[in-house]
């Protein structure tokens, strides 16, 4: 099928610095659906403390929240949909 592509394409489409949609599983359980962007840097608060953790290395992917204007960690392990195509977790 045309509308599954594999975590790892996902993960290229989050991190190309383009618009995407995604929706995922939050913390609490619930979906959510995001627009947003990798690589904004224009809000970034200039008296900000960086982050004692590499969200990286926890599987975590940093993005810009076009509706809220905030920054997001979105969980790459819980993608559902990435601009509309389903995610498979199969490594194929």
């Amino acid at each position: 099928m045309k509308n599954i592509i594999n975590i790892k394409k996902a993960i290229e489409i989050i991190k190309s610095g383009k618009f995407f949609s995604a929706e995922f599983v939050k913390k609490d359980g619930s979906v959510r659906t995001i627009c947003a962007r990798s690589g904004v840097k224009k809000y970034l608060k200039p008296n900000a403390k960086p982050q004692s953790y590499n969200p990286k290395e926890l599987g975590y992917a940093t993005v810009f929240d076009l509706q809220e204007k905030d920054y997001r960690l979105n969980n790459l392990q819980t993608l559902i949909r990435v601009n509309k195509q389903i995610v498979s977790t199969n490594q194929k």
